[in-house]
């Protein structure tokens, strides 16, 4: 059970009186403290979680695809997750997203937003951003038209008839672009790019919308070395100004990623298997677990 849901007299106490306050003070942010208010919509990561999936599942005609998961991801963490074919990983995804409903459970991001209770845009709008395996980016038009297409603007129409980019906007595409290893491309139409530079196009329109999570569905699928060796880069260049979630089947990927980087070798990988989490632990750990060799590695 998570802290929120331990705090629920106190939040709902809260909520009675107008007020949401945030979690403080003891160990693991379990007193409640009511030296400040967090807004509804304020993403509240004082005791140190930004998301809570707690007994989470889901089934399709009888199928459990979720069978009461739990994960707990810290604030800046890059959690990879791994797992065969059907453990669950995308649907887990879609629950985060608002695109599957569970059965049961809840799913908070942060101590104060039940994602449960939103709807996918607004999951979008509060920090949660989510890339497919398949690169989505509007290919008619050039890589910085797509980056300035994601930057939070007010698109309604007569704000954009009128929109202009600022100096800040223009330098902030600009760093995105190096960033993303697209800095001599900014005017290449993007439906010219190699597969892997279109998923980094992609990583970027997302990183203009400033997420806090970051869910990245098999990043590296179909990219040549050099690519992929450029997104472990990426990605760990990423770490700890936001929190990543990072499903992927290449574990030589993975391995780069839990190796290298802050807190190198205490990365903690999980293996879903049958909806459920089968080990949880650094790589070296998971790699040792006779019950994952025997489900996933195959050795």
């Amino acid at each position: 059970m998570t802290p929120e849901l331990m705090e629920a007299g106190t939040q709902a106490l809260n909520k009675h009186l107008g007020l949401v306050t945030s979690n403080a003070g003891e160990s693991g942010g379990r007193a409640a403290s009511y030296g400040r208010v967090v807004e509804p919509d304020q993403l509240d990561v004082t005791h140190g979680s930004i998301l809570y999936l707690d007994d989470i599942s889901v089934s399709f005609d009888g199928f459990k695809a979720l069978n009461k998961l739990c994960l707990n991801i810290a604030v800046g963490e890059m959690r990879c997750i791994i797992g065969p074919n059907g453990a669950g990983k995308t649907t887990m995804m879609d629950v985060i997203t608002g695109k599957t409903r569970p059965d049961a459970g809840t799913a908070y991001f942060g101590s104060t937003i039940d994602l449960l209770a939103r709807r996918e845009n607004e999951i979008a709008q509060i920090g949660i951003g989510r890339k497919f395996q398949k690169p989505t980016v509007f290919e008619h038009l050039s890589v910085f038209e797509n980056l300035e297409l994601a930057l939070k603007a007010d698109r309604r129409a007569r704000a954009s008839v009128f929109f202009k980019l600022s100096g800040e906007q223009l330098d902030r595409i600009g760093e995105m672009l190096k960033l993303i290893h697209l800095k001599g491309q900014a005017q290449r139409t993007a439906g010219l790019l190699s597969h892997g530079q279109k998923q980094w196009l992609e990583i970027g329109m997302l990183l203009m919308q400033d997420p806090k999570l970051l869910l990245l569905d098999e990043p590296v699928a179909g990219m040549t070395d050099e690519e992929t060796e450029r997104t472990a880069e990426l990605f760990l260049s990423l770490e700890g100004a936001h929190s990543l979630v990072v499903v992927e089947h290449d574990m030589k990927f993975i391995n780069e990623l839990t190796t290298r980087g802050a807190n190198a070798n205490r990365k903690r990988v999980t293996v879903l298997h049958e909806g459920s989490v089968l080990a949880e632990g650094t790589l070296a750990d998971v790699q040792a677990n006779d019950k994952v060799v025997e489900v996933y590695l195959g050795r």
